[in-house]
């Protein structure tokens, strides 16, 4: 299998331009599955993930050409609504329910696949699903769907703003009868790009307050040519790297609006940006210093956000604290930062200003980090996506020779992270 191997300690410097979302592009894969139509997607990357959910949008019937960054695709017809037999997984499968019980009343999808972080609970997906009028029954190998008689529209309220069940419920309402109602929705960027799309598609959705998503079923949706929003998640990773090894970079493509809650925790520590007409450019003013972060559902602090956050943080002065309240199981790449030398310690109860979810479940889900601390290269095995970019962005902070296996996860989600470094001064290499 293929290793990074880097040579860390020096500041990095230039451009880099942002890819496309991962989390948006694989949703607009399945969106597409919603009419018969051809659509078109730019600054379409060319990753991991989008391989496999294109496999599966093929399995299905799907007709794909994805070449130089752009994705044409049509479904004109479903051929077949398991998707059960996939050679590789991701969590984009049960997405897919809504289209096809639209399309051809019926869907088998495969058990959760994804991110090595926690169980995926799929009961929010289902129960909203079987509020809409399916019916669904759980087998050896995953989830049979159907609706005899049709989607119809339905009155939903999550318990907390679940980011695939927003767009599971979304995604089926379009082509249901009546009028669906979803309170306590994700508001995430990836969303509101959906949301866009299904409009150029002719769908009718509204954003109204409080987290509440009004959808009004239509009898067909057409094609559609759409371009993927850059890639938040890149941008933290690249002004992080910035940051934590004293040098400057300028991230093409970079969104202020999709960054503000980061931005503030950046300029708290230290850091500085300056907002561009096609970018932003991230520094660190002087010495960097301790903060406490909290993860939270857009506009709050991302999840996918504090694994590289975290790497900035051990070369902050004092301590920093992490409470993480999304996902119940993101610290796993703590050990491996403390063997380059990191000092991090990771607690099951809450540290943040509040309990929250996980309050008294024996999770591991917060963190303290005291800085600052020299990381020393070393051998580091990518454990998951985000805590895989952490990992490349601490050898190149490290001084000295580290070696980075698994790195097929960080392929998952990052187009050529590689040969893009490079062109800012990094030494990494792709080796056997």
């Amino acid at each position: 299998m293929a290793k990074f191997l880097t040579q860390g300690g020096r500041a990095l410097n230039g451009e880099i331009t942002l890819a496309g979302a991962k989390n948006a592009a694989t949703k607009m894969l399945v969106a597409s599955l919603l009419t018969d139509e051809q659509c078109e997607f730019e600054n379409f990357p060319e990753i991991g993930d989008t391989e496999i959910t294109a496999e599966l949008c093929r399995t299905i019937g799907s007709e794909i050409k994805i070449k130089n960054n752009k994705a044409v695709i049509r479904t004109p017809r479903i051929k077949q609504t398991s998707a059960v037999s996939l050679s590789r997984k991701n969590r984009i499968p049960i997405l897919t329910l809504g289209p096809l019980l639209a399309r051809a009343s019926e869907a088998e999808i495969p058990i959760l696949g994804g991110d090595k972080i926690g169980p995926r609970p799929v009961d929010i997906h289902l129960e909203a699903l079987r509020s809409m009028g399916a019916e669904i029954e759980a087998t050896e190998n995953g989830y049979k769907a159907r609706a005899p008689r049709g989607l119809r529209g339905a009155n939903l309220s999550f318990l907390h703003p679940s980011v695939g069940a927003t767009e599971n419920v979304i995604l089926a309402a379009t082509l249901a009868k009546g009028k669906t109602r979803i309170h306590n929705a994700a508001i995430e960027p990836e969303i509101i790009s959906l949301i866009e799309m299904l409009q150029k598609m002719g769908a009718i959705i509204e954003l109204g307050a409080n987290r509440t998503v009004y959808v009004e079923g239509v009898e067909k949706l057409r094609g559609a040519k759409h371009a993927v929003i850059p890639d938040r998640n890149e941008a933290v990773s690249f002004a992080c790297l910035a940051a934590a090894t004293g040098g400057k970079i300028k991230i093409k493509g970079a969104r202020q609006n999709h960054l503000i809650t980061f931005l503030n925790a950046f300029r708290k520590i230290g850091g500085e940006y300056e907002v561009d007409d096609d970018g932003i450019i991230f520094w660190k003013n002087g010495a960097l210093h301790g903060i406490e972060i909290e993860t939270d559902a857009h506009p709050g602090f991302m999840t996918d956000w504090q694994q590289p956050f975290a790497i900035l943080l051990t070369q902050a002065k004092g301590t920093s604290v992490i409470h993480e309240t999304i996902y119940e199981n993101r610290f796993g790449y703590a050990k491996d930062l403390n063997t380059l030398g990191a000092n991090i310690q990771i607690f099951t109860k809450c540290l943040g200003e509040l309990p929250c979810r996980f309050n008294g479940m024996n999770l591991s889900h917060s963190a303290t980090i005291h800085g600052a601390t020299p990381l020393r290269g070393s051998k580091l095995i990518v454990r998951d996506l985000r805590s895989g970019i952490a990992h490349v962005i601490a050898a190149l902070v490290a001084s000295g020779e580290s070696v980075i296996e698994g790195i097929e996860e960080i392929d998952r989600g990052y187009e050529k992270i590689d040969e893009r470094l490079r062109t800012l001064g990094a030494k990494i290499e792709r080796i056997s």
